[in-house]
């Protein structure tokens, strides 16, 4: 596996699709509308459910557009596979349901171009769907606050917009994306740029147009808070981190943890189940210390019905449960 782009364009676009038929005619419209023109756009059918849709959708990109059509390996390897065709310089990252404004890759390339030292930039976003961030900034929902380190990524003081652009030998040093994962696969992938000595940097201006969408995996705290587990154990056991960065690290598992009892918690209330949300709660209020939580409970256990009315709306119960991802 060369990590050297042979010659071509600056860019490779990466655009991985799994039913997404509805939506990939107006990401590759936006790519093609785009100011900044040395790029290839590649097009990768994920074993998709939806091809004969996705393959009629794309037909009038197809002389434009490089597609691979595999079998179901999932995200991750969709788009290593995406960026091992790749012949650009730099990489970028579009899933196939959102969009980028036209000026997304000449503001971006111009960073990097600008700024030898910096790896790998984001911008933010404008979210829009059928979901409540609808018409919100990603920033404002997913802040980045400072100067982006492996302990700010950690503790989310910084979230990276998977929207990047990259120099392609960057990824390649990190490893790629990890194929075993099915989730908050991009925030490995940051951890492990990060850790191995590259730079990533940010911006305010909103490039892209992410969709948002209810039910998605992303929504479930459970999912996510156990998937972010994942990522931060496969850390601890492969990366080789300094003593600061470990403690960060594993204060981190210890929240994530305490976010999945808590969901679990909120859940198990919403089913009636009155007791298994108590030791729920409780575990989870072993890291939060929250007296609000401990106010809950108590309310629980004495009139676990009128505080389901008092709640009404489940997700302002209690602390949240956002792991952001």
């Amino acid at each position: 596996m060369s990590t050297t782009a042979p010659q071509g364009p600056d860019v490779s676009v990466i655009i991985p699709s799994y039913n997404t038929a509805q939506y990939i005619g107006g990401t590759l419209t936006s790519v093609f509308a785009q100011t900044y023109r040395s790029f290839e756009a590649i097009v990768i059918n994920d074993g998709s459910p939806d091809t004969p849709e996705l393959e009629r959708v794309i037909e009038p990109f197809r002389d434009r557009i490089v597609y691979i059509r595999q079998e179901n390996r999932g995200l991750s390897a969709a788009r290593n596979a995406g960026i091992e065709r790749a012949r650009g310089r730099y990489i970028a990252l579009l899933d196939s349901d959102d969009e980028w404004e036209p000026e997304y890759l000449e503001t971006q390339v111009a960073i990097l171009d600008s700024t030898p030292s910096l790896d790998v930039v984001y911008p933010d976003a404008l979210i829009f769907g059928d979901h409540p961030h609808a018409g919100r900034r990603y920033m404002e929902v997913c802040p980045s606050r400072g100067k982006v380190t492996l302990q700010a990524l950690l503790t989310q003081r910084i979230n990276v917009f998977v929207s990047v652009l990259a120099r392609r030998e960057v990824l390649f040093r990190a490893g790629l994306f990890d194929p075993e994962l099915r989730s908050v696969e991009d925030f490995d992938l940051w951890v492990r740029v990060l850790a191995t000595g590259g730079r990533i940097g940010y911006h305010r201006k909103a490039l892209v147009r992410f969709r948002k969408r209810r039910g998605s995996l992303s929504s479930d705290p459970v999912w996510m808070a156990e998937h972010a587990l994942v990522v931060l154990e496969k850390a601890e056991r492969t990366l080789q981190l300094a003593p600061d960065d470990l403690a960060v690290l594993k204060e981190r598992q210890g929240y994530f943890r305490a976010s999945r009892e808590l969901a679990l918690g909120k859940h198990a209330f919403f089913r009636m189940e009155s007791d298994r949300a108590l030791e729920h709660f409780r575990r989870a209020n072993e890291f939060f210390r929250s007296p609000k939580l401990s106010l809950v409970c108590a309310a629980i256990r004495l009139a676990p019905g009128l505080v389901l009315r008092m709640y009404g709306l489940r997700d302002r119960l209690l602390l949240g449960a956002d792991t952001r991802f």
